[in-house]
């Protein structure tokens, strides 16, 4: 957990996450990623100087393998209120519109429930479970097939709704998440979406892994592009 909090608190502060007396709901997945930041915004309460108060959204998409009950127990374990919205995200992109490429249909949907969630409950973030790797891998999507040189931000104010969502986790190394599940023997969902293993995103992911074998420096050296020169992360802290 130190070397998760160090990294998350560096992010919070780096980028000003965190204001006194924030409301923050935390999108838990029931994937490694949320968990370990459901569990590190928890420990962070207890030294963080700026009070704040957490509660977990959670969607239930209508996929066989999620688990409602594991998300209660997690949640219930730590004292933090559980709010589980049902979506028909299932039926919509795969069933009627068998959606060939269903990432971002399936995530509008759910974005927009999450954000209905947190503004019902009173919160003025919302906190996504984004890792390090998932920047490098938006990046890389962007750029080769959209054309475009940029990844998601750090911090994002979403006017219409006045919520502004942060990743905490932008700082941290998806092995960093992993070790942590494995270390605690925590339970997580055996995957969180059926196109896990198989999307664009996933062969981003073996391209880096791949680079890094023969440029040891790959991943460092994308990052650091990112912190330098991409809007919205070249902030001087």
């Amino acid at each position: 957990m130190q070397r998760i909090l160090s990294n998350m608190r560096k992010a919070i502060e780096k980028y000003n996450m965190i204001e006194e007396n924030d409301k923050i709901a935390i999108c838990l997945s029931g994937g490694k990623d949320s968990i370990t930041m459901l569990y590190a915004f928890k420990a962070l309460q207890r030294f963080y100087p700026k009070h704040f108060d957490i509660i977990a959204i959670s969607i239930n998409p209508g996929f066989e393998f999620f688990d409602c009950d594991l998300l209660q127990s997690i949640c219930d374990d730590m004292g933090v209120p559980l709010f589980i919205e049902d979506s028909h995200a299932q039926e919509i992109v795969f069933d009627i519109r068998k959606e060939k490429n269903p990432c971002s249909l399936c995530a509008n949907l759910r974005r927009g429930i999450i954000n209905t969630t947190a503004i019902r409950e009173g919160c003025n973030k919302i906190a996504l479970g984004h890792n390090q790797d998932d920047v490098l891998e938006t990046f890389l999507l962007n750029l080769f097939y959209a054309g475009n040189v940029g990844t998601f931000k750090p911090v994002s104010y979403m006017d219409r709704s006045r919520v502004t969502l942060i990743r905490p986790l932008v700082l941290t190394p998806e092995k960093e998440t992993r070790r942590f599940i494995r270390k605690n023997n925590l339970t997580v969902m055996p995957k969180v979406c059926p196109m896990d293993g198989t999307s664009k995103r996933e062969d981003m992911k073996q391209m880096i892994f791949k680079l890094s074998k023969s440029i040891p420096k790959v991943r460092a050296n994308i990052f650091g592009a990112i912190l330098r020169h991409i809007d919205g992360w070249n902030v001087d802290n």
